[in-house]
């Protein structure tokens, strides 16, 4: 996971308390308040900041249910990203 990618993700976690938060691969984005009408904001904004578009294969709830499963599904459109 990149910066870019923490920064443009921060916004959506409306149950992160106010402290800064340490995004792992394995943080649940659901319990930190992503929800299906926020996962359809999100996409938006993944797709403007990173000038990509997800495939429809990727817009499930597997790829929005953690920040890494999330950036795999980001990296994965990125040339020369490694998503591992």
């Amino acid at each position: 996971m990149d910066a870019r990618f923490t920064d443009m993700l921060r916004p959506f976690l409306k149950h992160s308390g106010t402290e800064p938060l340490d995004l792992a691969p394995d943080t649940d984005l659901r319990r930190l308040g992503v929800d299906s009408m926020q996962a359809i904001e999100l996409l938006f904004t993944i797709e403007d900041t990173f000038g990509i578009s997800l495939p429809d294969e990727d817009l499930n709830d597997t790829t929005f249910a953690t920040a890494g499963s999330l950036w795999q599904a980001i990296a994965a459109q990125l040339p020369g990203e490694v998503t591992a």
